[in-house]
């Protein structure tokens, strides 16, 4: 960052004048903690720079992808194919940044002045300076090289999710909250397609380098990998999905409350033997945000009463164009005052908590292994699944986060219906206060819907 300054720099030119006016918005006078934030933010104010190169990526329109092209593509892979999805990152990841930051370039000043949201603008800005200045990848030497700067770029941005979270919450006062949550959505599910390109070429470039992968072959010895393509799971079973992360949510639990502590049963029923494809790190994540919020509400539901909890039921329904998952717990429901707010990053009675909470998660990927406390206990014990080490990028990243098991941070369910959605799935939650939740997860069973698009955001 550049030198600090206590007087907001020169509105530069791109801010147009509806972005200006802006700039005079005040935070109300009764909030002296908010117009500290204000004063604090304007002295660590991002160094804008407008930009020729930028104006010229920001005309690009992204190329959507679906499962079933990132399937096809990869499954027999050459040298020309690898280098050909090298190209498609190399010229996709900065366009989609370049939207992003002419995004945040259009927010009001006072808003991109917080110092949490100015850390993620000057990521980005490195991260599209670095990534549009690769030239045509043609050897294999070029794409090695390519690959360091996609797994560094990977790592340094570990932080961007706690940081924009700790904004939005404390620019809540300074900009209407809609417009707030529809920034936070934009700016997570563009994160998502970003990290899924750059994951999927990761995993194909090391699948091609790995001594059992014979470019020429034909099925059926064309891989000894057939069950997945790079980052994504080609027939994920729905029922060994919700057991494995049961297990780390039961393990998680036990951490949490202690060895004492019983635990509910998970019950699977219905159509138990249905597959999709899917990238796992996805459903992983969402499938065990649910089961952990299930559990932990039966826990404190019945934890001073005595007995065995009652089960968290799942039903797995199966129909010729999606699965559907239900997970439905008697945990006591959700209280009414935080129903309107579930999806919601900005709004919701519980802000000073989850400001103080994030700010104790220095990075966060959005990972179900993110859950998993290191160091602790003896794990020689843990039940083994064939999706342990499916995402082999963002699963290994897991050992750059600190989670502790109890805390929450007020992310998790939009999070995952971002996941949800961003391969034209769903998910829906229906409570019943004083008895329990019902979940519903829907997922694409054919992969052949287009990745969710990102559109411009405008300000009014």
């Amino acid at each position: 960052m550049g030198a600090a300054s206590h007087s907001l720099p020169r509105s530069p030119s791109w801010l147009g004048r509806r972005s200006r006016a802006a700039c005079h918005v005040k935070a109300p006078l009764s909030h002296p903690r908010r117009s500290h934030t204000a004063a604090q933010g304007a002295a660590v104010a991002p160094r804008w720079r407008p930009s020729s190169a930028l104006d010229e990526w920001v005309l690009r329109e992204a190329r959507p992808i679906s499962l079933r092209q990132l399937t096809f593509f990869g499954r027999t892979l050459t040298e020309s194919r690898l280098l050909d999805s090298a190209n498609y990152c190399r010229l996709e990841l900065p366009t989609r940044i370049a939207h992003r930051l002419r995004d945040i370039q259009t927010l009001p000043y006072v808003v991109v002045a917080n110092p949490h949201l100015a850390h993620v603008y000057e990521l980005y800005l490195r991260a599209f300076e670095r990534f549009r200045r690769v030239s045509n990848i043609r050897t294999q030497e070029d794409n090695d090289r390519y690959c360091n700067v996609l797994e560094e770029t990977l790592k340094e941005h570990a932080t961007v999710i706690p940081r924009l979270a700790l904004g939005v919450l404390e620019v809540r006062g300074m900009m209407n909250t809609e417009e707030l949550d529809r920034f936070m959505t934009t700016m997570l599910r563009s994160r998502i397609s970003r990290r899924v390109i750059a994951e999927q070429h990761l995993a194909l470039t090391e699948t091609f380098h790995s001594p059992w992968h014979f470019p020429d072959a034909q099925s059926p010895h064309e891989s000894l990998s057939a069950e997945s393509v790079g980052e994504i799971f080609l027939r994920c079973n729905a029922k060994e999905i919700v057991e494995h992360c049961g297990d780390m949510t039961r393990e998680l639990m036990v951490r949490s409350y202690g060895s004492h502590i019983q635990l509910p049963d998970i019950n699977v029923v219905g159509h138990v033997g249905a597959t999709f494809p899917y990238i796992v790190s996805h459903l992983e994540y969402i499938v065990g945000e649910l089961l952990r919020n299930s559990m932990q509400a039966v826990i404190e539901q019945r934890r001073f009463r005595g007995g065995k909890p009652p089960p968290i039921e799942v039903t797995i329904c199966e129909n010729p164009q999606h699965v559907i998952i239900r997970i439905s717990d008697r945990g006591g429901g959700i209280a009414t005052e935080v129903l309107p707010h579930l999806w919601g990053f900005s709004k919701g009675p519980r802000r000073d908590q989850r400001l103080e909470n994030l700010a104790r998660v220095p990075k966060l990927l959005g990972t179900m292994q993110e859950l998993r406390v290191p160091g602790e206990g003896d794990r020689s014990n843990r039940k083994t699944s064939k999706y342990s080490d499916s995402s082999q990028h963002s699963g290994s990243l897991s050992s750059l986060t600190s989670r502790p098991p109890d805390l929450r941070l007020g992310i998790g369910l939009p999070m995952s219906r971002l996941y949800a959605e961003y391969w034209a799935g769903s998910l829906d939650i229906h409570s019943l206060e004083g008895y329990g939740a019902d979940a519903f997860l829907q997922i694409s069973k054919l992969g052949n819907k287009n990745e969710r698009q990102v559109r411009h955001m405008t300000f009014g």
